[in-house]
C-alpha cells in the first residue's frame, strides 16, 4: 500500500492528563462555546505554521486547515476542521458543534468540491467526496471513539451532519 499523501502530525499526546477533562468540557455546549470561539485565534495559528500547530495540539487532536472557494463570494475560505485520517483519505464533519445549521464550509464543498487543506507544513490540493449512508455510520463512529463529543453533537440537532472524503490531488 502507498503512503499516505497526508501527514500524521500531531503534536501533544492521547494520553495527556488535560486529554480526558478538555474532550468532556468540549462536549458540553459552554465547551462547545468556547472552542467555537477560539477558531479564529486556531486559523491565525495553523495558517502561520501551514498546519502543524494548532490549540487543540496537547490533547493531540488530529487538526487540518481546510480552504474552500466560497459559493456566493468565489472568495478562499478557510477553516480549522478535526480530521479521521484512512488510508489515502482524510475525513471531514460538519457537526458544527451540534447546531442548528450546517457550517458554510459544507455548502462551499457542494457548490465546488476543490479544496486545499494544509497539514503538518504541506499544502495538499484535493477532492471533496460526500459520505452517505453505512459508510457515513462507520466514519462518524470514527469520529466519536476519537474525540469523544461527536455523539453529543447528534443529540443537538435534527440535521443530517454533512461528511466528506478528502483525497489528494497528485
Amino acid at each position: 500500500m502507498a503512503e499516505s499523501p497526508f501527514p500524521d502530525v500531531r503534536w501533544g499526546s492521547e494520553t495527556s492528563f488535560i486529554r480526558k477533562p478538555a474532550v468532556k468540557f468540549a462536549s458540553t455546549k459552554p465547551g462547545s462555546w468556547v472552542i467555537r470561539n477560539l477558531a479564529g485565534v486556531d486559523r491565525w495559528l495553523l495558517t502561520k505554521s501551514d498546519g502543524r500547530f494548532t490549540v487543540l495540539g496537547p490533547i493531540a487532536a488530529p487538526v487540518v486547515l481546510l480552504t474552500t472557494t466560497g459559493r456566493k463570494s468565489g472568495k478562499p475560505r478557510t477553516s480549522p476542521l478535526l480530521y479521521y485520517r484512512e488510508a489515502d483519505k482524510i475525513y471531514v464533519v460538519g457537526s458544527n458543534f451540534g447546531q442548528q445549521h450546517h457550517p458554510a464550509w459544507t455548502s462551499n464543498l457542494l457548490a465546488d468540491p476543490k479544496a486545499v487543506v494544509a497539514i503538518g507544513g504541506k499544502k495538499i490540493p484535493v477532492t471533496a467526496t460526500r459520505i452517505t449512508g453505512d459508510e457515513k455510520a462507520r466514519i462518524y463512529r470514527q469520529f466519536d471513539a476519537m474525540v469523544e463529543v461527536y455523539g453529543e453533537y447528534e443529540t443537538r440537532t435534527d440535521r443530517d451532519m454533512r461528511l466528506f472524503a478528502l483525497t489528494a490531488d497528485l
